[in-house]
């Protein structure tokens, strides 16, 4: 039986009402079960089921629906499934704050109206539509809306009138980043737009639905429009489709010449020994027994509460789990790359898929819990994509089921997942996969390696390990669960293989490679320690980047010789409420000891623009990169402000050697006005006197570094920002991104034009930004004058290497000739002879 017919039957037109105008919502419900009554579809004491199920529970669903129904111990009041529809165009007053305009009351005898529950889920989410049929004079269209299945394929609905045909060039085919764009774009029209290949289609809006599609290189699309914006929005599809060719294009030349540049493995065993091969992850080779990691599928309580609370529930952890996304995605891009952290970018695009927030939102209108809906969704969702029968689309089903647990914790903190627990030493984890919660909180002290069933090199497992040392495999598939926990094996990350039960010969070779390799880190590690001096003398300060005081020991094994920026924000991103300044202190205090005598320069709250943090109830901005943020939130928020400066004075006060920067700094008033603040508070504690500095982030600041110097002690140039706002380009616009290159003509002037300010007043200058991280953009930095570099901690052996391995005179006149280019590529272009040299 069709969908239409099934909710023809449930709702025939007699049991439709236009334009009632009821009272109150007892009045409302009378007249529906009035309906009903006459159609006999239930008995007269109906009524007071419904009115006793209102005291009991919601019944309002949303935007104006309201769903009465009786008590699930009343169906014997029910003689056939049937469903009555009021149509109250002024609307009735359900609850406080709540106004329904359609009341839709189910008499059910059994599962035969969940088909009309799901589709009203759907409806709702379509505002312009709901606002037709509140004032539609045809109750036919009422029980068409009901009639539309939103779970139904599209494929026998065919192409729209307009569309264009395009061969996806996209060497690793439609995978999560590029499709998260194409519903980007999608999601600024009106119209209808459906990307169909063969006979399936999907709608080009829905991410889960495009990525089901399967679509590979050299497939054949048919993309097709209907509504008033049709020619804009296809115009725009094809023009977001086309654009994004040429950077798939260009990484996947780079991954295939990163494969083609590495070798096949790191090391070869004497003898035959048998091997499992995976996917390589993180290189390395180790030796270790095999660990099994749990993997007890979850159990999640079916607490069903009302469908109002149940929405906030979701959408509260909707949002949180966006937040976390963001931090994890901003720091993947500082300690990997931009390329590593795209992932987790798709992943956020994930949490905001119609479908999978509808599937969940339906089962909680069938009566389940909050936790349960979202976790059986995710899974069904899940089990979709992954059916599909593409990797890369396997791979990003596990991502989805990895985000779904973040989101289910943030539902209920109990089904947060617990850690590993203890591991014997030397162990290589065997799994499905590894959640980021298993991840953060491995002991890198016995976890010899990881080797996973699932995943690919873009997956957390692998982020996690290439930035924490251990070899990884993944991808190992089914047959590495079968192995036997126990068993000695040899992992090696760069070939992506697992050598089972290895002889004393194939040990002993292992064992040489390994001695050899830490040997040879050995010889790094001393020359990491070694000052950034080059060869005629002149010396740059080298510090690191960090958030939290378990980095610093890396830090400082990678050769640092402070913390340039310590980023406070991410003890306010990373919880769910804002630290007070107990909290702060004990954090601080943390990295001033982790750092010993060494500098550390600890930045002041930077909140807005890319970092957004709910629980601080910030205004929504249409330009937040523009709005109130750093030191311009800081001066309005006291509440933030003062306990911040109070945990770092009193910090300063326990024999801590801090430094204070403030960001986004663009006037001298905001620089005196923080002064003061910090000078009342710490005349108010008894702390000791503290260097002050600014963040050198937009061009005012750079223009005006003369003046400024006067009212600080030291200057920090963050280049990310100073490049966004010098050259007009948001740095997160996968279109303009690339174009966004700290190495342009027009930033190295304005950081020419802060080393000159500073020196007027005898001030130092650091660099903090991307730049300084990059041996050629560390050498340019040097030879405009900066005198002190901070990165992420693995980026300074390189970066010393370079200044070591140069005359300070050759470094000024490469600035020099820098300035003169007219764009980066030409600037870029000066490093040529160098590599070429190298090579």
């Amino acid at each position: 039986m069709s969908s239409a017919t099934t909710t023809t039957e449930l709702v025939p037109l007699e049991l439709v009402r236009l334009d009632a105008r009821p009272a109150s919502k007892e009045a409302a419900i009378h007249e529906a079960v009035a309906l009903l009554v006459a159609a006999g579809s239930v008995e007269p004491d109906f009524e007071a089921s419904v009115l006793r199920r209102e005291a009991v529970s919601e019944t309002y669903l949303g935007k104006g629906v309201a769903i009465p129904h009786g008590m699930v111990e009343d169906r014997g009041l029910i003689r056939k499934t049937a469903i009555a529809i009021l149509q109250v165009r002024d609307g009735v007053e359900w609850n406080a704050g709540q106004v329904a305009r359609f009341v839709i009351v189910i008499a059910a005898t059994s599962d035969a109206h969940i088909g009309v529950l799901r589709r009203l889920t759907r409806l709702i989410q379509d505002e312009d539509k709901l606002a037709r049929l509140a004032v539609t004079d045809n109750p036919q269209d009422l029980v068409d809306a009901l009639a539309e299945d939103p779970a139904a394929p599209v494929a026998s609905e065919g192409d729209f009138a307009r569309g264009f045909d395009w061969v996806i060039d996209y060497p690793s085919g439609l995978h999560a980043r590029p499709a998260a764009r194409w519903a980007d774009t999608a999601k600024r029209f009106t119209a209808r737009l459906r990307v169909r290949k063969g006979t399936e289609t999907a709608d080009a809006r829905n991410l889960v639905g495009l990525l089901q599609l399967g679509i590979v290189a050299g497939d054949s699309l048919h993309v097709s429009a209907d509504g008033p914006d049709a020619t804009a929005a296809l115009a725009a599809m094809q023009e977001t489709m086309t654009s994004l060719s040429a950077g798939e294009k260009a990484q996947a030349a780079m991954a295939a010449a990163k494969s083609a540049a590495a070798p096949v493995s790191g090391w070869t065993p004497p003898g035959q020994i048998q091997s499992l091969d995976g996917v390589a992850a993180a290189p390395g080779l180790a030796i270790g027994t095999l660990h099994r990691l749990a993997e007890a599928e979850p159990q999640i309580p079916d607490r069903p509460v009302p469908l109002t609370e149940a929405a906030a529930q979701l959408h509260d952890a909707l949002t949180r789990t966006r937040l976390q996304l963001k931090a994890v995605a901003e720091e993947t891009a500082r300690r990997l790359s931009e390329a590593d952290a795209a992932i987790f970018k798709a992943h956020a695009a994930l949490l905001d898929d119609t479908d999978l927030i509808g599937l969940a939102a339906r089962k909680m209108v069938e009566g389940h819990g909050v936790a349960w809906s979202w976790h059986h969704a995710v899974e069904e969702t899940a089990a979709q994509i992954a059916s599909v029968g593409n990797a890369l689309l396997a791979a990003r089903a596990a991502d989805l089921r990895d985000v779904g647990r973040r989101v289910l914790a943030e539902i209920d903190p109990e089904l947060r997942a617990g850690g590993l627990g203890d591991l014997p030493e030397g162990a290589i984890l065997i799994g499905t996969d590894l959640s980021p919660s298993d991840t953060a909180s491995l002991d890198t002290t016995k976890v010899a390696g990881i080797a996973t069933a699932l995943g690919g090199p873009t997956s957390h497992t692998a982020i996690l390990a290439r930035t924490l040392g251990l070899p990884a495999m993944v991808g190992g598939g089914a047959g590495l669960l079968a192995l036997p926990e126990g068993m000695t094996a040899i992992i090696d990350g760069s070939a992506g293989r697992l050598y089972l039960d290895p002889g004393e010969a194939d040990l002993a070779a292992a064992r040489a490679f390994i001695a050899a390799d830490e040997k040879k880190r050995a010889r790094e590690a001393e020359a990491r320690s070694l000052p950034a001096r080059t060869r005629d003398g002149h010396e740059v300060s080298i510090g690191a980047n960090i958030n939290t005081a378990d980095q610093a020991a890396f830090a400082i094994a990678q050769g640092a010789e402070g913390v340039g920026l310590m980023r406070t924000e991410f003890l306010f991103i990373e919880r769910g409420d804002t630290p007070d300044e107990a909290a702060q202190a004990a954090a601080y205090g943390d990295m001033a000891k982790a750092m010993g005598e060494r500098p550390l320069i600890i930045r002041a709250l930077d909140i807005g623009g890319d970092k957004q943090v709910a629980h601080l109830d910030l205004p929504k901005e249409d330009n937040p990169f523009l709005g109130v943020r750093g030191a311009r939130l800081l001066l309005r928020r006291a509440d933030l402000l003062e306990p911040q400066l109070r945990a770092l004075y009193g910090t300063a006060k326990e024999g801590a050697k801090l430094s204070i920067m403030f960001p986004m700094i663009t006037s001298v008033s905001e620089v005196e006005a923080l002064r003061a603040a910090c000078e009342r508070i710490r005349a108010e504690i008894g702390a000791p006197q503290v260097e002050i500095g600014i963040m050198i982030e937009v061009p005012a600041a750079a223009l005006m570094a003369a003046t400024l110097a006067r009212y600080v002690d030291f200057f920090s140039i963050g280049t990310n920002d100073l490049t966004q706002y010098t050259l007009a380009i948001d740095r997160q616009n996968p279109v303009l991104a690339p174009e966004a290159d700290s190495l342009h003509p027009a930033v190295l002037r304005l950081i020419r034009a802060t080393v000159e300010g500073a020196a007027t007043q005898g001030r130092w200058v650091g660099v903090c930004g991307g730049i300084a991280g990059d041996p050629f953009g560390a050498a340019l930095l040097t030879g405009l004058g900066v005198d002190e570099l901070s990165m992420t901690p693995r980026d300074i052996p390189a970066v010393k290497a370079r200044i070591r391995d140069s005359d300070h005179a050759e470094l000024k006149s490469l600035a020099e000739r820098a300035l003169d280019c007219e764009n980066a590529a030409e600037v870029r272009a000066l490093d040529r002879p160098r590599i070429e040299a190298a090579a």
